[in-house]
């Protein structure tokens, strides 16, 4: 399993707004993901840019990971957006990048990271939303090293897909598991898009819950309020830990006992899948593997 930083919440904030992105310095959450995308206006592209870069390279961040999302390929800014990171000195953990549709885009990428990443730091975040992704989300998957995470984008991929105003969330229970099986059929993090309100509702809740049941690692936050919510409800409880820890040392005992036959835990087989499962949870309490 890779070893991978935290995503239970990851906070957006708009690349434009520098009196967000300011107070986003002081946040304790997982990962803030500065958008120079959606959130920005074409006007103000190259300023957010320079302003999200400046703001990465310098002073203290409380996060745990900071990452940008990049323009789209083939926007008029995705070429700059990627030659800037360079400026980032090192402390960008991963590039967000929005609307894939194809392994070639993915690769792509990952050929201008590498003109100032070689050793492959910088992490890849792909967004799924359109229909031509969400068919071809394994291939995207694997087509890089660097890819770290699969994300769900509902309001474009509702565009893209024709739904209408008001569908239910439970109702993205195959994109969801699409993007789920892709993910971890690649050893990769799968990421809940965003609720688009900024309340903690019912709404909000009740997403949440069905995506942590479904076993996705996190979800996007559009307002700093949510990050609680987020950041509780895909943190395991002491019982999943505890049971976790004894399944890797009852695996590692048997692994030092040569010819120990099956082993077992509460009743449980324990193998491959269970010990996968072991360290997903734990990596997401900070743990390493």
């Amino acid at each position: 399993m890779k070893v991978v930083k935290r995503r239970r919440a990851s906070l957006i904030v708009p690349g434009s707004a520098a009196d967000k992105i300011e107070k986003a310095r002081s946040i304790e959450v997982d990962e803030i993901v500065i958008d120079l995308e959606d959130a920005v206006v074409a006007g103000a592209k190259e300023e957010a840019r320079a302003r999200a870069v400046e703001a990465i390279s310098t002073g203290n961040w409380l996060a745990e990971g900071i990452s940008i999302r990049v323009n789209g390929i083939g926007t008029e800014w995705h070429d700059g957006d990627l030659a800037a990171l360079a400026d980032c000195h090192g402390r960008l953990a991963s590039v967000v990048l929005p609307k894939v549709e194809s392994p070639s885009t993915v690769a792509a990428v990952d050929c201008a990271l590498s003109g100032h990443d070689d050793r492959g730091e910088i992490g890849l975040q792909l967004l799924i939303e359109n229909a031509t992704g969400l068919l071809s989300v394994s291939e995207i998957a694997a087509a890089s090293d660097r890819v770290r995470s699969l994300i769900i984008g509902y309001a474009d991929l509702a565009a893209s897909l024709g739904r209408r105003k008001g569908f239910d969330h439970s109702g993205w229970a195959t994109a969801r598991e699409l993007v789920l099986v892709a993910a971890r059929s690649n050893d990769l993090q799968a990421i809940d898009g965003p609720h688009l309100g900024i309340k903690v509702d019912a709404d909000l809740k009740a997403g949440v819950e069905e995506a942590r049941r479904s076993g996705f690692d996190g979800k996007w936050a559009i307002h700093p309020a949510q990050l609680a919510t987020l950041t509780t409800a895909f943190t395991p409880d002491e019982d999943e830990v505890r049971h976790a820890r004894e399944v890797l040392d009852q695996l590692a005992r048997a692994e030092a006992e040569a010819g120990q036959g099956a082993v077992a835990l509460d009743g449980q087989m324990l193998d491959e899948a269970v010990r996968l499962s072991a360290l997903r949870i734990l990596a997401a309490v900070g743990e390493p593997s």
